[in-house]
């Protein structure tokens, strides 16, 4: 059987423009299950996939992993491993119209030749809900076998028919160690790498590069091939830590504002104030803000927070937040940020109380249990006399006539939830004395 990579987006761009001119990433990009960096959970000796590659007997696969861990790497080595025809195909520069054919040609090939075909979609995120249904029934029906490989949760970015039919493979971030390895080896790799340049390196300086590339193997060897360049318009031939930081600043933070990753950072801020971490609270912060989050959205996270995890634990924690928005809306960045770290460290800091939230759950769940219940006559309005003949407003005590302003035991609630209490308070903070003259007024002290 035959191997199609020769034709497709893998290997088009190298064949146009020789080996040698091929960015290092590319060059350098594993052709085994040995060489592919950080991923023993999944390749290495009798795991699963590894038996599966080997035996040309795979699943359909979503390969799921944050960029530069490698999921496209992985399909290079499928490719060269699998005697199915094997067609990659981008989500991004592909349509349906080409998607047709690969799977009219996939329907062709397994009838009337009896070959088997792996198409690889990169980026399937990318696709919509009716392109990711258009692979549907010929996975089902295995006319072809599907690897589709992204950098989204794939719970959020593939709908979950296809989701049902293949078996999601999550690839970890690749450690500096692995990093340094990779960029070690690509130094003296005079074949696939730079060894014909005859490099020397600091350790730090390798090191330095693993850390700036936050995990990510392709940007560490795009940057290793920019300090090369660097040097060799230079005239030297070594790599320290200046050299590193000359080429490169700093490596862009791991954030996708419509990804998984934003909700991770923003649920790990929300959880740091709800634990009482400052530290943390303002380091999340921090995190959103650098990476380019919306300093608004930051500040609306920070106003229901107020209210549904402080509360009258801490009256005081809402007009914070809100005095904060205010605030940022008037100086903008980045003397804004003043009034945001405020905000958000006295969020973290304040006592703690979810009982605002409770109450008006229960409430919400008693009118949907029990309906429109009527309200007690002594609580209706009686503008008119035949509103007061009919008996509205009769028994109504007014409270202000009464000691401390409160009519002894009196309850407004309907008839029906007379003995119903939805708002609990804590012991904490403020809360405590709300609690405390709560009790005496229910007649609980």
């Amino acid at each position: 059987m035959r191997n199609l990579t020769e034709n497709t987006l893998f290997s088009e761009q190298a064949r146009r423009r020789g080996p040698a001119s091929a960015p290092l990433a590319d060059r350098m990009r594993p052709r085994t299950l040995s060489e592919l960096l950080g991923q023993a959970h999944l390749v290495g000796d009798a795991k699963p996939l590894a038996q599966a590659i080997a035996a040309d007997r795979l699943p359909s696969l979503i390969l799921w992993g944050p960029p530069g861990v490698g999921k496209t790497s992985l399909g290079h080595v499928i490719a060269s491993a699998t005697k199915s025809v094997f067609i990659p195909f981008s989500a991004v520069l592909g349509g349906l119209p080409e998607l047709r054919t690969i799977l009219a040609d996939a329907r062709e090939r397994r009838d009337y030749r009896g070959e088997k075909t792996i198409v690889f979609v990169d980026e399937i995120h990318r696709f919509n809900k009716g392109q990711q249904d258009a692979f549907l029934p010929h996975v089902e029906s295995g006319v072809i076998t599907m690897i589709g490989a992204t950098t989204e949760n794939p719970s959020f970015s593939v709908n979950s028919a296809l989701l049902s039919r293949c078996k999601v493979v999550r690839l970890h971030t690749l450690n500096e160690a692995d990093l340094c390895d990779l960029l070690a080896r690509a130094i003296v790799d005079v074949d696939r790498g730079l060894g014909a340049l005859s490099l020397t390196f600091d350790d730090e300086a390798i090191q330095a590069v693993a850390k700036l590339a936050d995990g990510d193997a392709r940007r560490a060897l795009s940057m290793l091939e920019a300090i090369a360049n660097f040097l060799a318009s230079g005239g030297s031939g070594h790599i320290d830590r200046d050299v590193v930081f000359t080429v490169n600043d700093r490596a862009p933070i791991l954030y996708d504002k419509r990804g998984e990753e934003r909700y991770n950072v923003v649920s790990a801020f929300i959880k740091s104030m709800r634990g009482s971490d400052p530290d943390a609270a303002i380091y999340w912060m921090m995190r959103m803000l650098d990476a380019g989050e919306e300093p608004l959205f930051v500040l609306r996270r920070m106003i229901i927070f107020a209210s549904e995890d402080i509360g009258l634990a801490d009256s005081r924690a809402l007009l914070v937040a809100t005095a904060a928005d205010e605030a940022f809306r008037r100086l903008g960045m980045p003397e804004g940020l003043y009034p945001m770290a405020q905000a958000a460290l006295y969020l973290a800091t304040a006592p703690k109380s979810n009982s605002t939230k409770n109450a008006w759950q229960r409430a919400r769940e008693l009118v949907a249990e029990r309906g429109a219940l009527a309200v007690p006559m002594k609580l209706r309005n009686a503008p008119t006399r035949l509103m007061k003949e009919e008996g509205y407003g009769e028994g109504y005590r007014y409270a202000h006539d009464y000691d401390d302003g409160v009519v002894p035991g009196e309850r407004y609630l309907p008839d029906e939830l007379s003995e119903v209490v939805l708002y609990e308070p804590t012991p904490r903070g403020e809360e405590g004395r709300i609690a405390e003259r709560l009790a005496r007024l229910r007649g609980n002290e």
